[in-house]
């Protein structure tokens, strides 16, 4: 046995438990191999329903070993696995199309189902963006949502495939607004919708977050530097009884940058504004370099000057398929309440 299989077999002896309270919370979504902190980086191994989503980011993996990861996987969970491996080595991160190493069967590349939370997802292993269509480190995240949501106004910000959204619907929410400015990411919230059919219909909101949150915040949408700024859609102020803030790394567009290192005020204050008084304002980082300590006071900070102090402010981790030894999880989630 390869020392990584055994690496991967060691990763998921450790994880027999949490197997059994996934599975009885209605989620086959989950990490099985966390290569960063289990003894292989730039090595992701995860489920997805009936899928193995195997991710290299460092080098490319041979096809014996690629059969080893399968056979560990399939015989620790008892249940046979479709097999998508992406090679992601290339620069930023890009996947390998071409696939020379494993080519995945046209069963594990089609349109597939996911459950988490006892809820629906599409899963598909290659699509038009990069990531999977779940990032499931969110999933404590998604829980919370699910649990505190009901008879509550929501809104979702960056949405991308509306999990959070739907974990709101299904946690009983009186509205729900997933706001995201890709309509591809939308389409696939769509179809998440449709795969819940029981659940009340979620909005759907295709647009730049800067001109979006200062609509709902009440605030005008500046230009800058004088330039026209391109057409956005035009919303009413509206505050929410429960926000959800998870911004993507890094981004520019017309209106504005997302930067979670130098700039997370910017997003924030916005979002605080457009969540109604005593209301809850869920934040996220995902960036590996800012410290939990150093980003809650920020966030703290950024409240009271914006007139709305947080009375409660709680931390969710990932749950222990992202397993951290240092406990610095790239993942930093805050609940304010407000």
């Amino acid at each position: 046995m390869s020392a990584l299989n055994q690496a991967l077999c060691a990763a998921l002896e450790r994880r027999q438990a949490l197997f059994a309270e996934l599975h009885a919370q209605g989620t086959d979504c989950y990490r099985l191999f966390h290569g960063s902190q289990e003894g292989a980086p730039g090595l992701t191994v995860d489920r997805y329903g009936p899928q193995l989503l195997v991710q290299s980011f460092h080098q490319p993996l041979e096809r014996d070993v690629l059969l080893q990861l399968l056979d560990s996987c399939q015989q620790a969970l008892a249940t046979p696995l479709l097999a998508v491996y992406n090679d992601r080595s290339q620069p930023n991160s890009r996947i390998d199309r071409r696939d020379p190493v494993y080519q995945a069967t046209p069963e594990a590349l089609a349109d597939l189902v996911g459950h988490e939370w006892g809820l629906n997802y599409r899963v598909r292993a290659r699509h038009a963006g990069q990531d999977p269509l779940l990032f499931l480190d969110l999933r404590n995240a998604r829980g919370w949502v699910k649990r505190h949501s009901a008879g509550k106004s929501v809104l979702n910000l960056f949405a991308y495939t509306c999990g959070v959204g739907l974990c709101a619907a299904a946690g009983g929410a009186r509205s729900v607004t997933n706001l995201d400015f890709a309509e591809g990411n939308l389409a696939v919230g769509r179809e998440n919708a449709a795969l819940n059919p029981d659940l009340a219909p979620m909005r759907f909101v295709a647009s730049d977050y800067f001109p979006a949150i200062r609509q709902f915040a009440g605030l005008p949408v500046a230009r800058r530097h004088g330039q026209r700024l391109p057409d956005y859609p035009r919303l009413g102020a509206e505050q929410f009884d429960l926000v959800f803030l998870d911004p993507p790394a890094w981004a520019r567009s017309a209106f504005g940058t997302v930067d979670l290192l130098r700039d997370y005020q910017s997003l924030l204050k916005p979002a605080l504004l457009a969540t109604a008084e005593g209301g809850v304002l869920v934040c996220c980082n995902n960036l590996a370099k800012v410290e939990l300590d150093e980003w809650r006071e920020q966030v703290l900070r950024c409240a009271s000057k914006s007139g709305r102090p947080v009375r409660e402010a709680e931390v969710l981790t990932p749950a222990a398929d992202f397993p951290s030894h240092d406990g610095r999880h790239p993942l930093k989630t805050l609940v304010l309440h407000l």
